[in-house]
């Protein structure tokens, strides 16, 4: 199996996050196949970045913004295109 590179794991942790509406940061480490210190790097980029935010009730959640759903309809529409063409 081939490394993912660091767009695809971008797209991982925004596509883990979309399905769960939203996520505590633990199960979201847990599904992201990470180690906790690259995880953090991600998750900090991602949040500095706007991509995802932090909301707190009895605990954290994770939720994607809207930004970050724009991120992954264009990596859609970007893959699709590699693909159509066989680049």
């Amino acid at each position: 199996m081939a490394k993912r590179n660091r767009l695809e794991i971008i797209r991982d942790i925004l596509f883990i996050i979309r399905e769960n509406h939203s996520i505590k940061p633990t199960p979201l480490l847990r599904k992201s196949n990470l180690s906790s210190f690259r995880f953090k790097k991600y998750y900090l980029e991602l949040l500095n970045k706007e991509f995802i935010k932090e909301t707190y009730r009895k605990n954290k959640q994770i939720s994607l913004t809207e930004k970050g759903s724009k991120y992954l309809e264009k990596y859609s529409t970007i893959i699709n295109f590699i693909d159509e063409f066989e680049l």
